[in-house]
């Protein structure tokens, strides 16, 4: 696989390497600070600093008998969290199950899946402020939180998460909002499922039709589930009567992207050294030699096809460097 490279890299371990680092002169080069790296694609080589978050650990700081909050550092896995969180019982996050990457990740790209989204949990962030050089702690409302994105996407290179605190719930919230849950229950003969079984059917589902990360090149799904005005809707409907789509509020809907890819027929096609995932087209896969460059190529190809047949502007939920 052709990787890219940059001109410095360091891996954080711990809030005060952190601090030390923002002192030196390498911090002036260009710092971007990666968690799991799944869903970046380096389009060239970095001509700055790499950060690797590897702030780790995690505390309960509130617990009734209704709900627990937990505060945890930004390197953390978000898998194993989720995989802590359903061993304890707690509800909330197993909807959100084998999501690669990091906490940190998590309100940044206001990740979700399967009718949750992280913003459902998240409590605060804390973060350091570039602009006012000091630590402070954000509100869930704080945060802009909207459709994969928040006030950390629109202000990139503004805050640096140091931790997130949730809030679990120790009452059963089910969300069996889409039907491939409620299905694989009744496969598996599960009538009153636990946050364990959930996020259980969750990993089977997603092991269908994903990859394991680095089984091979990927970033997971490339665009953003795009969201259309119902009177669009009405109009692609027509020609398509059989689309899925999910109604939102203020008359909005929103169309999976992976279908509007495969009903393009770039479902499991391979074009030079790019193509994308047999089994789910959302996924753009590197076959092996291709460059960052290729890939993104490739991705606006596709955008520009959705844009001429359905007059809709995909937008990448994989961040382009």
């Amino acid at each position: 696989m052709t990787q890219s490279e940059a001109r410095y890299f360091t891996i954080l371990e711990t809030l005060g390497d952190f601090h030390e680092l923002i002192k030196t002169n390498v911090w002036v080069n260009n710092p971007y600070i990666l968690g799991g790296g799944s869903n970046i694609l380096f389009t060239k080589d970095y001509n700055g600093l790499i950060v690797v978050n590897k702030l780790s650990g995690k505390e309960i700081v509130y617990e009734d008998e209704k709900v627990t909050d937990v505060e945890v550092f930004s390197g953390e896995s978000w898998s194993e969290l989720v995989l802590w969180s359903v061993e304890k019982d707690y509800w909330g996050i197993e909807n959100l199950a084998l999501i690669p990457g990091t906490v940190g990740a998590a309100p940044v790209q206001n990740i979700g899946a399967y009718g949750v989204e992280a913003k459902d949990t998240i409590i605060s962030v804390k973060v350091y402020d570039f602009k006012t050089n000091e630590i402070i702690i954000l509100g869930n409302s704080d945060c802009n939180f909207g459709y994969r994105d928040s006030i950390f996407k629109q202000e990139p290179h503004r805050y640096f998460v140091i931790s997130v605190t949730f809030r679990l719930s120790k009452i059963p919230r089910l969300n069996l909002e889409y039907g491939a849950i409620v299905n694989t229950l009744k496969e598996h003969g599960i009538t009153d499922p636990s946050a364990k079984d959930m996020a259980s059917v969750v990993t089977e589902i997603r092991q269908r039709k994903l990859p394991d990360v680095g089984e091979i090149g990927m970033a997971g799904s490339f665009f953003k589930n795009p969201v259309i005005l119902e009177e669009h809707f009405q109009t692609i409907q027509q020609k398509y009567p059989d689309m899925p789509f999910y109604e939102l509020e203020n008359g909005q809907v929103k169309i999976p992207a992976g279908w509007i890819i495969e009903t393009l027929g770039y479902k499991g096609i391979k074009e030079g050294n790019v193509g994308t995932y047999d089994k789910h087209a959302l996924v753009l896969v590197n076959y092996g030699n291709a460059t960052g460059e290729e890939v993104w190529d490739f991705a606006q190809k596709i955008i520009k096809e959705v844009k001429e047949q359905f007059d809709i502007i995909f937008e990448p939920e994989v961040i382009i460097l």
